[in-house]
């Protein structure tokens, strides 16, 4: 039987692979989260028909959150919810979260409320299946280039949660805080649509994932992450002028919860009494 170049080259390059997962930490990164990001694809897909009976509906995140929580154990992501009882039962309110890698996404699905949908930006919204997936479930598309349209999508988002019962996830920082510590500043539309509703504000908090995790180290282990549901901030009788005030007083909340929960679970931290 006689053997090509190409042959023996490809024979060699998948005997090759194994080893260099093995061996590299880099490679082991770059095939991850081409997995991860293949895999949100594919469980789009599988989304679109599902969420499509019922068309363009809140509800539809629940069959969307279903899919996508089984892809922490794939990646050895052991998550811990906090605090749960703070989430308010049965009235709309704005949850705002801290927003580090498109890993945020497994946490988000771990602790996400019923009738609760992110604000996201208008650019995913032409993902492809992704974006279609998220129409179907209700995100909330705005534009951050066109400050006064994402106003008044602001504005409706607030009627809509007030007269469909619906809870609205933010991420105050407007952008990945690829550094894992720390937060960035705050933007105040999360505020805004909050007081404007007179909902609450739901702190919620996820520690970071530098001991398993890293974007600019190339790094992607099996590790530990804790959500933490803080306790709501009302808003009833505020109005504009209290906004920076109460992002401030959220944003130093977060904080400290972050910062609690990255010296708990630092590798050096004693162990937590049970």
């Amino acid at each position: 039987m006689e053997v090509t170049v190409g042959t023996a080259a490809l024979a060699l390059l998948l005997l090759a692979l194994p080893l260099l997962y093995e061996r590299s930490g880099s490679f082991r990164y770059f095939c991850k989260m081409g997995f991860y990001n293949g895999w949100i694809l594919v469980l789009a897909l599988v989304a679109i028909p599902l969420c499509a009976l019922r068309g363009r509906d809140v509800e539809n995140m629940k069959i969307i959150r279903g899919l996508l929580q089984h892809v922490k154990h794939l990646y050895g992501i052991r998550m811990g919810v906090r605090g749960a009882q703070h989430l308010p039962p049965q009235q709309p309110y704005v949850v705002v979260s801290n927003h580090q890698s498109s890993l945020d996404l497994l946490g988000m699905m771990e602790v996400l409320p019923d009738r609760c949908v992110p604000i996201a930006k208008r650019e995913l919204l032409y993902m492809g299946a992704v974006g279609l997936a998220c129409w179907l479930g209700g995100i909330i598309f705005i534009d951050r280039k066109r400050p006064q349209e994402a106003k008044g999508v602001l504005a409706q988002a607030a009627d809509t949660m007030l007269r469909h019962n619906v809870r609205v996830w933010v991420f105050p920082e407007g952008t990945r805080n690829h550094s894992g510590s720390s937060m960035l500043p705050f933007k105040r539309g999360a505020f805004h649509l909050a007081v404007q509703a007179q909902v609450p504000v739901v702190p919620i908090v996820i520690s970071s994932y530098q001991h398993f995790y890293s974007k600019r180290e190339r790094r992607f282990t099996a590790g530990q992450c804790v959500i933490e549901v803080l306790p709501p901030l009302p808003t009833r009788g505020l109005g504009p002028a209290d906004v920076p005030a109460l992002a401030d007083r959220v944003r130093a909340a977060m904080l400290d919860a972050f910062e609690a929960l990255e010296a708990e679970l630092s590798p050096t931290a004693p162990a937590r009494p049970h």
